[in-house]
């Protein structure tokens, strides 16, 4: 019995050949259906029959053993694979992937690996290969590959042949073949192995068989070398890994990605419209358009849309070509609807051309339990993945929202980012609130198999996660991430084991950078754990003992510190400052209630100590303050951080302004080195140099110590002055430039108010408008009112 065998040549994601194949399955009626794929996906290929099995989706192939170890196989509406598989499922008939096992991609010989992976599993980072359409593009006199295969295959439609299209391509590949072009090792394995498989399909008495593969493999299929060629072929295969396969949604956004996980279709949106529209896509698509362009508050008409359907077919006729395609159709979008701007263009790219399509898959597909219980928690939780960000703000005083703050920050803790914090449209202080941009990606399907090691609830796999992390933690600041994380998570589970190894951890770092870089996260973590009523008492005990050894050993840990190393003591001693500030605070005054009732309940630290931490603080600034170079810059701290002890201290009310402004011309004196006076006032003025329109004393200091310095030094000091003026508030900075500018800066500018002069005409001007303000009846002007009378 001999079997006819169709080799329908196509371009992966391409909907013209998505059209031709269904038209060729349809009129041909084959009994097999062999496509080009991971042969493991046989055992689920029958779920493309489930209605819940919404593309775009992709095969995940990974290791059982080491999940990491993965590879995609995307399929959109439009790909002509998944024309292939619905044609099976719907006329009930058999239908296998023939493809090299993706179990030999994952061995660690080089040159079959498919870790990373696209849709033909060609490796990420391997020696790239000559593009046979790019090829064949150039034979035939065109320099843009993409356009021409737009005309000469996904712009035609199906004609009375139904596989005329597919003997065209595989001349044109067959002569490319017989140069050698393009072709690599990987190549030949695949093809041998797949055409162990059609001999397979024939033995198993199949009479029509059809063949649905990239093109560039047709020639390779058409030539049936002997068996015993092939086998020798495939025998240097290394051991094929166990591998695992299910469906995962996938998105137009990721197929649009050529590297990692992409399939590189540069527009996935206008493929799928080109692909489910009738008739001419053109109109209807620039009548998305219009749709969408005029929901973000463009004006546009239909008779815009009229002038860009004529205008896309003019460029179409004046470039040669058959139909209007993507680059007429933007050209038209840009000239008329956008009115010539390309921010609006790039709306309609992203929307249109790209897409946020997401996939959905049925409950029935190969899970991780991992996988079924975050499932579960996105269902009753009312989160649902989406491709699109979406901003969401969740009040943590509710159950629900709690319950989601809970799950995004223990999937964060798996290395699942589909929630990342964001900045609240709400305008909140206190700790009751949070805000999160949900995207849903699909390589996290990757990255939940490979956190199912953990457990196999999300909660147990955080857990686990939390306590693994903490062992293999060597940085202090790590650690109290790490709890802070664990608060945020409600991981109460793993709090005891992170803060064991954090004791351990802090007992022996006698680094006070390091102390000081990790005090801030215990502190938040306190705050945090107050309105999700967390008992935290040793969480303040913790933060407590850090504080004090902060205090003991800031001064002399500042000594000696080059530039580089003092502006990053200086981030840390605002840290901290700030830290300190938020333990010695009255915890009645909290913003958050759940803060008060803690208080009233008795777990809050007792204010008595914190009261003299927050003065040890002080005192450790004060010793800052006072640690000048005496004998040279090694020998005390630097002026940047002596200045923003003083800072400190001025804007907590424990130095007065005589006292600053005494210090700022010691500073400031000739016995002083330039540099170190200018780094002492970049120092102070951080955070705000509204303090020199307050005191114009402080201002006059400054000014006569800077008229008076050489012009050599000028040069030396002039970048850090700069930088330091360049911080300020915009208006601080022009009040000081006026204020320089009107004179003398000893005294601050007498106004016209206090030399008892009153300009009438000024005020007059302004009264009716206070008027208005005030509600009260329309004012007349003095001289109106006299003239009337």
């Amino acid at each position: 019995m001999t079997s006819e065998v169709a080799l329908l040549g196509i371009r992966h994601h391409g909907p013209g050949s998505a059209r031709a194949v269904a038209a060729a399955l349809a009129r041909w009626q084959p009994d097999a259906v062999l496509i080009e794929g991971p042969p493991e996906a046989d055992t689920i290929v029958h779920l493309a029959a489930e209605k819940d099995l919404v593309p775009p989706v992709a095969l995940l192939a990974h290791a059982v053993d080491d999940p990491a170890k993965a590879a995609f196989w995307p399929y959109a509406e439009f790909s002509p694979e998944w024309v292939a598989i619905r044609h099976a499922v719907d006329h009930d008939l058999p239908v296998r992937f023939i493809d090299l096992p993706a179990g030999y991609g994952f061995a660690p010989e080089e040159g079959t690996r498919a870790e990373g992976t696209d849709e033909d599993g060609a490796r990420e980072g391997a020696e790239p290969v000559a593009d046979p359409l790019a090829l064949l593009a150039e034979v035939a006199g065109h320099d843009d590959a993409e356009r021409w295969w737009e005309d000469v295959v996904e712009h035609r439609a199906p004609g009375g042949d139904a596989l005329a299209p597919f003997a065209a391509v595989a001349e044109a590949m067959g002569a490319l073949r017989a140069e050698g072009l393009g072709e690599s090792r990987r190549d030949l394995l695949r093809e041998a192995h797949m055409r162990q498989q059609i001999r397979a399909a024939r033995r198993a008495g199949h009479r029509r068989i059809a063949v649905v593969c990239g093109a560039f493999h047709v020639p390779a299929l058409e030539r049936m070398p002997t068996v015993a060629h092939d086998r020798a072929l495939l025998a240097g295969l290394p051991k094929k890994v166990r591998t695992d396969i299910t469906w995962v949604p996938w998105t137009h956004r990721r197929l649009s990605r050529s590297t990692g996980y992409g399939a590189g279709v540069q527009s996935p949106g206008w493929y799928h419209h080109l692909f489910t529209t009738d008739g001419d896509p053109v109109p209807r698509w620039l009548t998305r358009a219009a749709e969408l362009l005029r929901a973000e508050d463009h004006p546009v008409s239909s008779a815009h849309v009229i002038e860009a359907v004529r205008l896309a077919e003019t460029l179409a006729v004046l470039r040669g070509r058959p139909l209007a395609g993507l680059t007429e159709t933007l050209d038209a979008v840009r000239a008329v609807l956008c009115e010539g701007s390309d921010v609006a263009l790039e709306l309609v790219r992203d929307r249109l051309v790209v897409g946020d399509a997401l996939g959905e898959v049925p409950d029935a597909a190969p899970a991780v339990p991992l996988q079924r219980d975050l499932t579960r928690l996105q269902r009753s939780l009312r989160l649902k993945p989406e491709a699109a960000p979406k901003d969401v703000d969740l009040d943590l005083r509710k159950d629900t929202d709690a319950a989601r703050s809970r799950l995004l920050h223990r999937l964060r803790l798996l290395g699942v980012d589909w929630g990342v914090p964001a900045r609240s449209s709400v305008n909140s202080t206190g700790t009751f609130r949070e805000s999160w941009r949900l995207c849903w990606q699909p390589e996290f399907a990757v990255r939940i198999a490979e956190a199912a090691q953990w457990g196999t609830t999300i909660e147990e796999a955080a857990v686990n996660k939390a306590v693994g992390t903490a062992r293999a933690a060597e940085e202090l600041a790590e650690l109290t991430g790490l709890v802070e994380t664990c608060l945020l998570a409600g991981l109460s589970g793993a709090l005891p084991a992170v803060m064991r190894v954090l004791a351990d951890c802090a007992a022996l770092d006698t680094d006070v950078a390091h102390l000081a870089g990790a005090l801030p996260a215990l502190v938040r973590a306190l705050r945090y754990g107050d309105v999700r009523g967390t008992d935290h008492g040793a969480l303040a005990e913790a933060a407590s003992g850090l504080a004090e050894r902060i205090c003991v050993g800031l001064p002399p840990a500042c000594v000696g510190l080059d530039a580089q190393g003092a502006e990053a003591m200086r981030g840390r001693i605002d840290e901290v400052h700030g830290a300190i500030g938020l333990l010695a605070a009255d915890p009645a005054a909290s913003t958050d209630d759940a803060a008060a009732e803690d208080t009233a309940e008795g777990t809050a630290p007792d204010p008595e100590g914190l009261a003299g931490l927050a003065d040890r603080w002080a005192a450790a600034l004060r010793s800052l303050a006072r640690r000048e170079p005496a004998g040279g810059p090694a020998t005390g701290a630097p002026g940047l951080l002596r200045g923003r002890a003083v800072r400190l201290l001025l804007d907590d009310g424990r130095l007065d302004s005589e006292e600053a402004g005494r210090r700022l011309r010691l500073v400031l004196s000739v016995a002083n080195a330039p540099a170190d006076a200018a780094g002492w006032v970049e120092g102070f003025l951080t955070g705000g140099g509204a303090l020199l329109l307050h005191d114009p004393r402080l201002l006059a200091l400054l000014d006569e110590w800077l008229t008076g310095v050489s012009g050599e030094v000028f040069t030396d000091v002039l970048p850090l002055l700069r930088r330091t003026f360049a911080g300020l508030e915009a208006g601080v900075r022009t009040t000081i430039g006026g204020r320089v500018a009107a004179g003398p800066l000893g005294e601050p500018p007498a106004t016209r108010a206090e030399s008892g002069e009153l300009d009438r005409a000024r005020a007059d001007a302004a009264v009716p408008v206070v008027a208005l303000l005030l509600g009260l009846r329309p004012w007349i002007p003095r001289q109106a009112a006299g003239r009337d009378t």
